[in-house]
């Protein structure tokens, strides 16, 4: 594949090292892009990610969010090393990690709480940046309620117009968005950093057992967020909660509001793939409306 001389002296740039590709094997995972392990001539590896040109700035971004997780020194995460288009492709090279797959899920739960405290002066994020292919505001607010109704909800409520899904789906949105406030009558939430796209597949742990953590949309937020996530579609164990809320408890009132930071992810799902989400999305604001 001609890209990979591309890649390749891309690498060399940024790392200032000679670098000849030998060999590009694929990894299976990805539902987004495509991936490769990419070998040199004395054993170097890295790890990239494929796609149009036109998704660079899905690449850019995610360079961000690990920076600014890395940057914490809380978890571990994938170091970046070059990005770039060549034709009619953009491309992502990543430190390539040996992985182990199983590890210490204590330590996980520790590490994100540690993440989180780690906290802004204003909830949003330095740039935009994407869930999964969906653009994801990050003007910066000081009222997290005003973050979330605008970027969050009120954004993929205005997407799904433009997708069809009108009706009931905006009348349970425009009265979610009215009742937000009563949610948060007692709570005040930090802006922490999150790793904002906190799903099974956004995490594993290397071959010492080490979690890490990868395809960040990160911002900063309720950390709540990224725990209403993490239940969302499974793959998190009770050792990981136990050991999270040892370090940093949860406000008894997570267990209705992740419902509400839940809905954004199923209406983002609505948007990309349709089928019954919207249906999803709709039974959960009216579960929610139930509790005002």
């Amino acid at each position: 594949m001609p890209i990979w001389d591309s890649v390749a002296s891309a690498i060399r740039d940024a790392t200032q090292r000679p670098f000849t590709v030998i060999s590009a094997s694929p990894i299976d995972g990805g539902s987004i892009n495509e991936a490769y392990r990419l070998e040199g001539i004395d054993g170097t590896r890295y790890f990239v990610k494929l796609n149009d040109a036109r998704h660079l700035a899905m690449f850019v971004a995610e360079i961000e969010g690990l920076k600014a997780i890395a940057s914490t020194h809380t978890i571990h995460t994938p170091s970046p090393v070059t990005h770039g288009n060549f034709g009619g492709k953009s491309f992502l090279v990543l430190e390539y990690l040996e992985l182990g797959y199983h590890g210490n899920e204590k330590l996980l739960g520790e590490q994100l709480a540690a993440l989180h405290r780690c906290t802004g002066k204003d909830f949003g994020f330095n740039q935009d940046n994407f869930i999964g292919t969906t653009l994801q505001p990050n003007g910066c607010k000081e009222s997290w309620i005003d973050f979330w109704c605008e970027h969050r909800l009120g954004f993929q409520l205005k997407l799904a117009v433009v997708n069809g899904y009108g009706g009931e789906l905006q009348r349970l949105g425009e009265r979610l968005i009215v009742a937000l406030p009563a949610f948060f009558d007692s709570y005040m939430p930090q802006a922490s950093l999150l790793h904002g796209d906190l799903w099974g597949g956004n995490h594993t742990y290397l071959k010492d057992g080490t979690p890490t953590i990868f395809d960040p949309a990160a911002y900063y937020g309720d950390r709540e967020c990224d725990l209403a996530m993490t239940e969302l579609f499974g793959g998190y164990t009770g050792d990981f909660y136990a050991a999270y809320r040892d370090v940093y408890p949860l406000d008894e009132g997570y267990a209705v509001r992740k419902n509400i930071y839940n809905v954004y992810h199923i209406l983002n799902h609505a948007n990309l793939f349709g089928g019954g989400y919207a249906r999803q999305a709709e039974g959960m604001m009216q579960r929610l409306l139930a509790e005002v």
